[in-house]
């Protein structure tokens, strides 16, 4: 509901399940009883097995007094990216990996198949405007999506661009995309290497050429074309230093007006405010162009504010309507001067309320669609109506209002999926949505609002049978006794006591749902005979504002709490064993792995945290990491200082633990959730590894946090995530 969630640390793009795409392996049979790697040092004593040797890291004597609490930082020298320290520690480590890597036997079968099953094609939701569609389309094993347009539903696609002829290795992708109110025009972001630092340009559509319109320092903002089609509103930073680009803090976004046609020295400022460092702005027009509008974010906190400009007077100021950051504010669109928002006030799982800019008091707000038993994860103004999009039990339920707020019907899913979608223009008779769940890729559909009726728009064709697999849902019980769901994807019979091998992902942070979604890496290892359990941790938003609040800042355990509960579940029950449990999760997702990890290295087969924010006394000094204090509070804060500490990953490892096999990955341009995270993290483990067993650290080059990562990326960490997987839990392909 709030576009400030682009700011979130777990790329929301890439929250769902590992990489985010899909695959599948050559199908092998799990033994009864395999080979297993024990991580206990009271069942295996150290002296007893060969101990792996990874590369040593120099430690200095570095301590800084926090609250009164000496802090040890040895390997603060790995913040520097690009010294030559850091850099021959790269490579080094680098070169542990990939030799440790390259001698699992089942890394080249693993890669053959994903690289199979990723053949498919993949499509985007269109957006319509001026009568004409624009979607994207991967026909396959392509790195980047093309942009292709239709100039009528039963037309030809045209394409548009193709981001894969801008860089020889696919490091080049689209962010984002705007079309113009009239069709003819397309504003587009540009990232390199995985930077959140996008540039923007104009193409012409109806030519297929750029104009000579580029825009520079725009990070964690869209496109919003004005009415006339004219030019539109941006958001972009001041330019950084030389040599901070990477690192350095982004403070006052400004919103800037710029012209089609005109360099950038030529953009009129729209709004600022420089008296509040810390605010971002995301700008919308209103589908009657009469209206600027502006969500107003601080960092990632889900309050947010609002405010607005009347584009029909050139004079009229920027109106502060919602300033107080009291609740979620998320704006579905206009009738007029009547504005309707999705909103949590007074409503911790969402509803939709109705003000009008005329009569803006607080006492004139009218309720338009009451909160639910099930949470509102987001809604549109459509047709003549609504669509909310709510979430029952972290699925998808859809349902369609009328615009009084009452009723009209629900859209009809085939069971445990997610729906993403119902985007449009007020009045517009048509929408389009998209629908995926664990076993099944994104299908596209056209919903006609009027009659109700689906019908697919674009559908994938498949290397595999979908219907050799199913998905259950269990609800376990956390330390505190609260009741959290689980889902569990394997081959369709799985037995729930078979102690199979167990892929256990979750993400638990920033009001982010994780709900089923498809990823081929997941789908590889269910072919194989493993099992993939998602657990929806507090932090997310699956349940409503009071399940976020429940697992972030002081109470952010709680989510750590939930995921070896969900770890013992899958135990106790017989599913899996310790010895037979991977962990994963990516950014916040991440830190939730390197946080259990060091809690509970008993409980873990192996461990595989992405791209995580594992120094949380450091977080808010590097980019956008000081707008997660009002997920993960502020190591400024004595309070809060004391609970980040006593979880803090790279804080907690202890000398002489036995931790089981663990693979960090990260890259080196990842401006979101800096690598220096995962450099000192690995340092650290290794120093305190008291096993035998491997810590290794993949280093990506020419890459971020993951948005954008070309195909051919994307495969490759899978291989080696499955591949090191297989390997730390004595699976079939394992080296002998």
């Amino acid at each position: 509901m709030n576009p400030s969630k682009v700011l979130a640390s777990c790329c929301l793009a890439l929250a769902l399940l590992g990489s985010g795409c899909t695959c599948d392996p050559h199908a092998v049979t799990v033994p009864a009883t395999r080979p297993t790697i024990s991580h206990s040092p009271a069942a295996a004593p150290a002296a007893a097995v060969a101990r792996f040797v990874g590369p040593e890291t120099r430690r200095e004597d570095r301590v800084e007094v926090q609250h009164g609490v000496p802090v040890a930082d040895p390997y603060r020298w790995l913040e520097d990216p690009d010294s030559a320290e850091t850099t021959a520690w790269v490579a080094a480590e680098n070169q542990v990996t990939y030799s440790y890597l390259e001698k699992i036997p089942a890394r080249a079968e693993i890669k053959k198949r994903l690289t199979e099953l990723w053949d498919y094609a993949k499509f985007g939701i269109p957006e319509k405007q001026g009568g004409r569609y624009f979607f994207t389309a991967n026909d396959g094993l392509r790195n980047q999506a093309p942009v292709y347009v239709l100039d009528s539903l039963d037309g030809e696609p045209r394409l548009l661009l193709d981001p894969n002829t801008l860089s020889a290795d696919g490091t080049v992708a689209l962010a984002d995309a705007s079309y113009s109110r009239d069709g003819k025009r397309m504003a587009y972001g540009l990232s390199a290497a995985g930077s959140d630092w996008e540039i923007w340009k104009v193409r012409d559509v109806d030519t297929g050429k750029d104009l000579s319109d580029e825009l520079r320092w725009v990070k964690f903002s869209g496109a919003a074309w004005t009415a006339d089609s004219a030019g539109f509103y941006y958001c972009r930073y001041d330019e950084p230093k030389a040599g901070g680009e990477l690192e350095d803090a982004n403070y006052f976004q400004k919103v800037y007006y710029h012209r089609v046609g005109t360099p950038q020295s030529a953009d009129r400022l729209a709004f600022d405010r420089p008296d509040q460092k810390d605010l971002g702005f995301y700008p919308l027009v209103t589908d009657d162009g009469r209206y600027l509008v502006l969500s107003i974010s601080r960092g990632t906190e889900v309050k947010n504010g609002f405010y607005y400009q009347d584009l029909s007077d050139p004079a009229s100021p920027v109106v502060r309507l919602l300033d107080t950051f009291d609740a979620e504010y998320g704006f579905l669109g206009n009738d007029g001067p009547v504005f309707w928002f999705a909103t949590t006030l007074d409503a911790p799982r969402a509803r939709v309320i109705a003000i009008d800019v005329r009569h803006p008091e607080r006492a004139s707000w009218k309720e338009v669609i009451p909160e639910r038993a099930d949470t509102l994860q987001t809604a549109h103004a459509l047709g003549n109506g609504f669509v909310g999009t709510y979430l029952h039990d972290a699925a998808s339920r859809i349902e369609v209002f009328d615009r009084e707020g009452k009723s009209v019907r629900t859209v009809a899913l085939p069971g445990l999926a997610t729906v993403d979608g119902f985007r449009g223009m007020v009045g517009d008779p048509e929408t389009f949505y998209s629908m995926v769940s664990y076993n099944r890729p994104s299908t596209v559909f056209r919903y006609d609002l009027e009659t109700g009726a689906s019908t697919v728009f674009r559908e994938p064709k498949l290397g595999f049978d979908p219907e050799a697999y199913e998905t259950r849902q269990v609800f376990y019980t956390s330390k505190d006794g609260t009741r959290v769901p689980m889902f569990l994807s394997g081959k369709k019979g799985w037995s729930e006591r078979g102690k199979l091998p167990v892929l256990l992902y979750a993400y638990g942070g920033f009001n982010v749902s994780i709900t089923p979604g498809f990823n081929v890496r997941n789908l590889v290892w269910m072919e194989r005979g493993g099992l993939l359990a998602v657990a929806t941790l507090r932090g997310g938003g699956e349940y409503g504002e009071a399940w976020h609040l429940a697992g972030s800042k002081l109470k952010k355990q709680n989510g750590f709490d939930d995921f070896i509960g969900a770890a013992e579940y899958l135990v106790k029950e017989g599913i899996t064993t310790s010895s037979q449990l991977v962990i994963n999760g990516r950014s916040n997702g991440g830190l939730l792995i390197g946080a259990v990890l060091t809690q509970r290295p008993d409980l873990f087969g192996a461990a595989l945290p992405g791209v995580g924010v594992m120094d949380m006394l450091r977080f808010h000094k590097f980019t956008i990491g000081w707008g997660w204090t009002s997920d993960y509070g502020s190591p400024d804060d004595p309070a809060e200082f004391k609970a980040l500490y006593a979880y803090s990953p790279y804080h907690n490892t202890k000398p002489g633990t036995a931790y089981p096999p663990t693979l960090i990955t990260t890259a080196d341009h990842d401006d979101r959730v800096v690598p220096a995270h995962s450099f000192k993290f690995a340092a650290a483990l290794q120093h305190a590894q008291g096993g035998p067993a491997p810590i290794l650290i993949r280093i990506e080059t020419k890459a971020g946090h993951g948005g954008g990562k070309p195909t051919a990326k994307q495969i490759e960490e899978a291989t080696d995530e499955l591949a090191f997987t297989i390997q730390a839990l004595g699976l079939p392909g394992a080296a002998k």
